[in-house]
């Protein structure tokens, strides 16, 4: 028999009960819908950490607060909450020259105000360097200069989103807004960024220099002198970035009179270690999608298997027969083998459907990340056959083997 004559004798086999040939199919279908759902989905929350990672920067590390809460009910100074400062941020860029950007800021959020439009937003107040730590560009106009950060001028730097909804489409350049209660002049755009790996808007933003908003913004909040928010770093090795956390922790142990074995009044974030943590969380994804695959296919060619037996045990005298006019045992365990294959390939075709079709919907009405992959969807498909070539094998052997003058007595 040739391999089409073996096919269409298969399926003419299959079709003679077609309602168990597609109840056994169905733990292929449920284990590659399943893989598929789940490894899109896998992957697309990878690419949402990786989008995450790579707007934070891979080369940097950010300092705030690490005291201040409140115990045993006692209020406490404002000084507890602004445990860091510009003197802190001057001595890392004096200090530590493996620190190629330095930049203080302080953030906040406020009404602001064009004519007789309005937008609640972010603002911030930064030192120059943030624009390079930060990776923003200048879309039109001209960036703060020298004299703007040294006397807390009212200059203030706006993104897209902020552009759009108080100006429109005209052009914002030198025209005067009013950040909660005080006039300042729009100097500059900056280019779009869109969405950010939390999902935020970043180009709803409002930049303004560190000394105006330490004098203009912050309004009745007592600050300590020269107290920030937070202090980021770039790195321009990342190689250096655990000996430069060191060296920061160090140098502000000792600017803060920090005792030996006491705690830390600050936190030193490094972007490396949410690297090394999402590399962690992706690969035991993968071994857990690894896992419930490999059972999921298992049990889909179990179930096979034991159909297949049942089959041989079903045909026996139709074995016997076929042996007699002339067919060998490798005729036999093709014919057997061919019908293991065709159950496993149309359930996992019917799996791959399903499972795109679940990504999808899973994607949508559970508004999570889901990434499609083709590379995937093939190597189900050979997961499929595969399945039924490994699981139909033995029934297919057992039935090669059976004795044709003993099975024609079979009743």
């Amino acid at each position: 028999m040739n391999l089409l004559e073996v096919l269409r004798t298969a399926a003419f086999a299959l079709r003679g009960n077609w309602l168990r040939s597609a109840l056994t199919s169905l733990g292929v279908i449920i284990g590659i819908a399943a893989v598929i759902v789940m490894v899109s989905v896998g992957q697309g929350t990878q690419a949402e950490i990786d989008k995450l990672v790579s707007g934070l920067g891979s080369n940097r590390l950010d300092i705030s607060p690490g005291a201040g809460r409140p115990m045993g009910g006692v209020r406490m100074s404002s000084s507890s909450f602004f445990t860091i400062n510009e003197g802190d941020a001057d001595a890392i860029r004096r200090d530590i020259p493996e620190v190629e950007y330095v930049a203080a800021s302080l953030r906040g959020g406020t009404q602001v105000v064009f004519a007789e439009n309005n937008w609640s937003t972010q603002w911030q107040g930064v030192q120059p360097d943030f624009f390079s730590i930060e990776s923003w560009e200048i879309a039109s106009g001209a960036a703060f200069e020298a004299r703007d950060y040294s006397s807390a001028a009212k200059s203030v730097i706006i993104g897209e989103t902020l552009r759009r909804e108080l100006f429109g489409d005209s052009d914002p350049i030198g025209q005067t807004l009013r950040v909660g209660r005080v006039p300042f002049t729009v100097i500059a755009t900056l280019k779009p960024k869109g969405q950010g790996g939390w999902g935020q808007d970043q180009d709803d933003i409002l930049l303004v220099p560190l000394e105006t908003a330490r004098r203009r913004l912050m309004g009745a909040m007592a600050l300590p002198p020269g107290a920030v928010q937070q202090i980021a770093l770039g790195v321009d090795d990342a190689d250096d970035l655990s000996y430069v956390q060191g060296e920061v922790e160090a140098l502000l142990r000792q600017r803060h009179r920090i005792q030996p074995g006491a705690e830390d009044d600050f936190r030193v974030r490094n972007i490396a270690e949410i690297i090394e943590t999402r590399t962690a969380t992706t690969r035991l994804m993968s071994l857990l999608l690894g896992a419930v695959a490999t059972i999921s296919l298992v049990v889909g060619g179990i179930g096979i298997m034991n159909i297949m037996l049942v089959s041989v045990t079903e045909r026996i005298r139709e074995i016997g027969l076929r042996m007699a006019v002339g067919a060998g045992p490798s005729d036999v365990r093709r014919q057997f083998l061919a019908e293991a294959m065709l159950i496993s390939l149309i359930g996992g075709v019917l799996g791959i459907a399903i499972g795109v079709v679940g990504a999808l919907v899973v994607g949508r009405i559970g508004s999570l990340p889901v990434a499609l992959n083709g590379q995937v969807i093939g190597l189900a498909a050979g997961f499929s056959i595969c399945t039924g070539l490994f699981f139909g094998y033995y029934p297919a052997r057992k039935a090669s083997q059976l004795d044709p003058i003993e099975a024609l007595r079979q009743q």
